[in-house]
């Protein structure tokens, strides 16, 4: 090549530097950042659009497990309705993103447009208004989830405060059934007629609800936590006797006294806490229909534990279903290498795991002397260190000093199987927040 051709070669590559870099100046300079949705008659919306980079560490602020399709749903789902979710935040960040899920429906859900806010803090549908965000998906306004499926929301710029109510609301235009959903919430939810997404005063949403719907994780981008504890259990964890709108599971209480103890300057990991309990969950055996609802604690642990944000350690309060509910007298070898499974594959990710004993529960209807002796016998094990990293023992920390068999009264919802208030303020109370320590996840 002579020096001519050289310098032509090189005068030509200078000149296609400078045309593309005019091009993506003027590409760049068009995009004012609102969102783009291939949903026909997107509205413009308050509020920012997806978050850009920022710092912190992606944690889970709240979750639930699905737990089945609604009855009466099967056909139309909830189309032309707005479903609000009122979830509550177990620790603070800068932008969040919502995790919305179709795994018992029969056919593809449309959501055509979503909203995340803060609640007004009234106990009503009311949001702060100008917290109120649009939820994106892929950069679209709306999203259609397969059956079976879930998917995850764009991130929005949006600051949540720990402990605080936030309402996530979904509209479906078309009918899409049944509708996946958490029965037991302990918290009230609200419907409205036609697509009232962003409405703000809550007015429209005039029929209450005591489900979550579609709705299965809220992640922060915090600077608070570094972590997520997933607590994976049964109705005790579910909190099904605590009070509604008060979140007084114990799970609540651990978040809280976690929290508290760090800002305190306590040598202690932050971490946000989330609740995957499921009232009536077996560790062995499924519910009915394909997929099974109320899903084995094997099966479901991948996804409702496992694959939760940022998770290092797992919390399992899970066995006195499989003792109540199996129709013959429960093995306890096999309760014990249910959960010992779980173990396993929680250290096949790095994690580590916290386990509970089974709390008494004579005077339930369900209760017998055979079967207190599974109880008696899985529980040794438990103490003995053959099943967990580490152990709260709720059974010693809540029995009647009288009749350990038994709930102290105090403790007793009523029932003589779940908590109450002040019995769910005891678990997390005496739950050891140095068990917590020593947890991450590794990458495989």
């Amino acid at each position: 090549m002579t020096k001519r051709h050289g310098y032509a070669v090189l005068s030509a590559l200078a000149a296609l530097v400078v045309i593309l870099s005019a091009v993506i100046y003027v590409t760049v300079a068009a995009d004012d950042g609102t969102t783009r949705s291939s949903f026909a008659g997107d509205r413009p919306h308050r509020g920012s659009s997806v978050a850009p980079a920022s710092t912190g560490t992606w944690v889970g602020s709240w979750s639930t497990a699905p737990a089945g399709g609604e009855p009466g749903t099967e056909t139309a789902g909830l189309a032309g309705r707005s479903v609000r979710n009122v979830v509550h935040a177990s620790t603070a960040g800068t932008s969040a993103r919502i995790t919305l899920s179709n795994l018992y429906g029969q056919s593809p859900l449309t959501i055509s447009h979503a909203s995340v806010a803060l609640s007004a803090g009234d106990g009503s549908a009311a949001a702060a208004t100008e917290t109120m965000r649009r939820l994106t998906f892929n950069g679209s306004g709306g999203v259609v989830i397969p059956a079976g499926g879930q998917v995850l929301s764009d991130v929005v710029r949006l600051t949540i405060p720990h402990d605080t109510d936030v309402l996530v609301t979904t509209y479906s235009p078309t009918p899409s059934g049944p509708v996946t959903y958490h029965p037991h919430a302990q918290q009230v939810s609200y419907v409205a007629q036609g697509d009232r997404t962003e409405d703000a005063t809550g007015t429209p949403y005039t029929e209450r609800t005591p489900y979550w719907r579609y709705v299965t994780a809220l992640d922060v981008l915090s600077n608070e936590a570094a972590g997520t504890v997933v607590v994976f259990g049964d109705s005790i964890t579910d909190g099904i006797t605590s009070t509604v709108g008060a979140n007084r599971r114990w799970t609540d209480v651990l978040a809280g006294r976690l929290r508290t103890a760090v800002e305190s300057g306590d040598d202690l990991p932050r971490y946000g806490v989330v609740n995957e309990g499921i009232s009536g969950n077996q560790v062995l055996a499924d519910g009915l229909g394909r997929p099974a609802e109320n899903q084995s604690g094997l099966g479901r642990f991948g996804r409702d534990a496992l694959s939760r944000t940022n998770a290092k350690v797992v919390v399992i309060d899970l066995g006195i279903n499989d003792i109540l509910r199996n129709p013959r007298l429960a093995d306890p070898d096999k309760i014990v290498e249910g959960l010992r499974t779980l173990v396993r594959q929680a250290h096949a990710r790095g994690l580590k795991v916290v386990g509970a004993t089974l709390m008494p529960f004579e005077g339930h209807r369900g209760w017998t002397p055979a079967r207190e002796a599974v109880r008696q016998q899985v529980n040794a094990r438990i103490r003995a260190g053959r099943v967990y990293d580490s152990v709260v023992d709720f059974d010693r920390s809540l029995r009647d000093p009288y009749d350990p068999r038994r709930l102290r009264p105090e403790y007793d919802s009523g029932d003589h199987l779940h908590p109450s208030d002040l019995g769910f303020a005891r678990m997390g109370d005496v739950f050891d927040l140095a068990a917590l320590k020593g947890a991450g996840q590794t990458e495989l």
